[in-house]
């Protein structure tokens, strides 16, 4: 009875090894998975660079919409008109260069967005 249990408990463990192995050999391979792709001659690459620039929507819900969703304190909220109303008093111009430079808790965005489609997630989100 006890070598019983006994090689039940040694087939638990082989098995628990084996699917952590396998979970391991997984992870380690999306890891080390190529960035991109490689197109030989002849190849058409795809095009993934965009049409243009962002609309302030899109910008807002990929770059904005962290912290000027009410999360932070402090950012204006989008849509509440009380909140932007002082910030729009400065000018669009002074909030895209806040916005693309950084001011006080916000980091700069300059990276994330360009300041045309920056200026575009202001007016989006002010209204």
């Amino acid at each position: 009875m006890k070598t019983t249990w006994l090689l039940a408990a040694l087939s638990l463990s082989v098995s628990a090894a084996a699917i952590a192995a396998t979970d391991k050999e997984a992870q380690i391979v999306e890891r080390i998975k190529p960035v991109g792709d490689v197109y030989l001659a002849g190849d058409e690459p795809v095009n993934t660079a965009p049409a243009g620039p962002r609309s302030g929507d899109q910008v807002y819900n990929a770059v904005c919409i962290a912290c000027h969703s009410g999360a932070i304190p402090g950012a204006p909220v989008k849509g509440n008109a009380d909140e932007w109303a002082p910030r729009l008093e400065k000018g669009l111009d002074a909030l895209v260069s806040s916005a693309m430079n950084g001011l006080n808790a916000m980091p700069p965005q300059s990276a994330m967005a360009s300041e045309e489609e920056i200026r575009a997630a202001i007016e989006f989100m002010s209204k």
